[in-house]
C-alpha cells in the first residue's frame, strides 16, 4: 500500500511538471503578512492563476504548510509579501531560504524600509540596503503624490516586454555589489535620492558628498529598485524594494501624463523571468565525432578534424514544452587541457533550429581534453556542457610512408647507395685483370 501511495505522489509530481506553465513547476506558496489584505492584490494574484499557477496562502507565522519538509521543497515558487514581518516559523529563516534555491525552488522577496529578518537576506546576494528608515524620495516629475510615491521608467530587458509604460513605486532602494549573477531589472532615476526626511533638509549634505563622491550616497540611477538574481543551477530569486508596486492601487493609477501605468504588465514580466516560465533555455544534448564519421571514437589523434554538434532548446509557456532554438548568436566551444588550445564560435546552424555545430582541426598536442560549453549572459540561463575525450599520436602504422620534406635526404641516401655499388663493381672487376696480367707474364 505505501508503494502504491508513493507511486502515486511521484507520478503526480511528474505530470505536474510536465503540464507546468512554468519549467520548474506551478505550485506557489505565497506568504504574506497579516496586515496585508489579499484583496488589494487580487490582479497579481489573479494574473497568477490565469497563467496556470497553483497558489497557497498562508501567514509568516503559520506552520501547518511548511516551506521544505525532509529536505524535500514543498513548492515550485515562494512569494514572500511580508515586508515589515519580524518574526516568522522556524521554517522560514534566511538559511533555508538559500537552501530552497540550492533545490531549485524559485524566490520573489518583497523588501521594506523597516530592519527585518529578510533584510539580511539580501545581503547573501550582494545586494546593499541602505540604512533603516531611508526610502526612495524623488520629486520629479511634478506630481500630486508623495515624494515617495515616484513613477519609475522601465529600461529595456530582455525579460521585460518592450514599451512597458513607467511604473508607480513606492519603498527602499539598494545599492550593487560585486556578484556577477546580479540581473538588474528595475533601476531608480538619476533625480531620486535615499533619505530619512522628505523636505529636503539634507539637501546640502547630498551636495556636499557628490562633489566629494564620498561613500554612502544613495542616490542616482546606480540604484536598483528590483533586482535578480540567478544561482550556478539557474534557480532564481528577485528582491523587489516596495510590495506597493503590485497592488491593485499602483496597477490602476494614472501617470502624471494620464496614461495608464505599466505595473500590471511590468510584475507579470518580473514573475515570469523569476519563475522560469520565460528566458529558460537548457542543452538538451551534445555529441562529437571525426569528420566524414558518425559514431564518437574512443580516441582522437593529433590534426584529425573534429565535429562538435550542441542541440539547444527554449520552454514554450503557451504549451508547456521545449521547443529547439536558434538565437543563441555568440556561443563559443573551448577545446581544452588546462587551457583552451583552441576556441572557436559555436554557431547555429541555418534550416535545422536547435542544431549548433562546428568543423575544428584537433590541435598537434597529445593528452586528456575537454570539449567545454561555458555561455553566460546575464538574465539567460547559464548553459554548460562538458565532455572529456583522450587525443593521442599517430599508430605506427598511421605515419606516412615517405615524407615530402625529408626527398633530399632520401635521394641522398639512394645516390650514396649506387656510387658504392658502382664503386664495388668496378674495384672487383679491375682487381681480376691484373691479376690475370700477372698470371700471363710469370708463364
Amino acid at each position: 500500500m505505501r508503494f502504491l501511495v508513493s507511486a502515486l505522489v511521484s507520478f503526480l509530481a511528474l505530470a505536474s511538471h510536465v503540464f507546468a506553465k512554468s519549467s520548474a513547476g506551478d505550485s506557489v506558496l505565497v506568504v504574506i503578512d497579516p496586515s496585508l489584505k489579499k484583496e488589494d492584490y487580487s490582479k497579481f494574484f489573479g494574473g497568477l492563476e490565469e497563467r496556470g499557477y497553483q497558489l497557497t496562502f498562508r501567514g509568516p507565522k503559520d506552520t501547518h504548510l511548511p516551506i521544505e519538509q525532509y529536505g524535500i521543497p514543498g513548492f515550485s515558487h515562494v512569494i514572500l509579501f511580508t515586508p515589515e514581518t519580524k518574526s516568522y516559523a522556524s521554517d522560514i529563516t534566511p538559511q533555508s531560504l538559500v537552501g530552497l534555491l540550492s533545490e531549485n525552488t524559485n524566490l520573489l522577496v518583497t523588501l521594506s524600509t523597516k530592519q527585518t529578518p529578510i533584510s539580511s537576506l539580501s545581503a547573501e546576494f550582494s545586494l546593499i540596503p541602505p540604512p533603516p528608515g531611508t526610502p526612495l524620495i524623488s520629486h520629479h516629475p511634478a506630481r500630486s503624490e508623495p515624494a515617495t510615491v515616484i513613477p519609475i521608467p522601465v529600461s529595456e530587458s530582455p525579460l521585460l516586454t518592450p514599451g512597458t509604460p513607467p511604473v508607480w513605486f513606492s519603498g527602499v532602494p539598494h545599492a550593487f555589489g560585486n556578484s556577477p549573477y546580479l540581473v538588474p531589472i528595475l533601476r531608480a532615476t538619476s533625480e531620486s535620492f535615499a533619505a530619512d526626511s522628505v523636505d529636503d533638509s539634507g539637501a546640502e549634505t547630498l551636495v556636499d558628498a557628490s562633489e566629494k563622491t564620498g561613500e554612502g550616497l544613495w542616490a542616482g540611477s546606480q540604484l536598483g529598485l528590483v533586482t535578480g538574481f540567478q544561482t550556478l543551477k539557474n534557480s532564481r530569486i528577485v528582491f523587489a524594494g516596495g510590495v506597493e508596486m503590485f497592488s491593485d492601487e499602483y496597477a490602476n493609477k494614472a501617470l502624471p501624463d494620464g496614461t495608464p501605468s505599466g505595473n500590471e504588465k511590468f510584475v507579470n514580466d518580473v514573475t515570469a523571468w523569476a519563475f522560469r516560465e520565460t528566458l529558460a533555455l537548457r542543452i538538451d544534448n551534445t555529441t562529437h565525432h571525426r569528420a566524414g564519421e558518425e559514431v564518437p571514437p574512443e580516441t582522437y589523434t593529433i590534426n584529425d578534424q573534429i565535429v562538435y554538434t550542441a542541440h539547444i532548446s527554449a520552454y514554450d509557456p503557451e504549451t508547456s514544452s521545449w521547443k529547439p532554438y536558434s538565437g543563441i548568436t555568440d556561443m563559443q566551444l573551448e577545446f581544452t587541457m588546462l587551457d583552451p588550445h583552441i576556441r572557436i564560435a559555436l554557431p547555429p546552424v541555418a534550416g535545422e533550429p536547435g542544431k549548433y555545430q562546428v568543423q575544428f582541426r584537433a590541435p598537434d598536442r597529445h593528452g586528456v581534453f575537454k570539449f567545454v560549453i561555458d555561455w553566460r549572459r546575464k538574465g539567460y540561463p547559464f548553459l554548460q556542457a562538458s565532455t572529456t575525450v583522450p587525443v593521442v599520436p599517430p599508430r605506427h602504422d598511421q605515419y606516412p610512408r615517405f615524407l615530402s620534406a625529408a626527398w633530399p635526404y632520401y635521394a641522398g641516401a639512394v645516390s650514396t647507395s649506387i656510387g658504392f655499388f658502382l664503386f664495388s663493381a668496378l674495384w672487383l672487376a679491375g682487381d681480376v685483370e691484373g691479376k690475370k696480367k700477372r698470371g700471363l707474364k710469370t708463364e
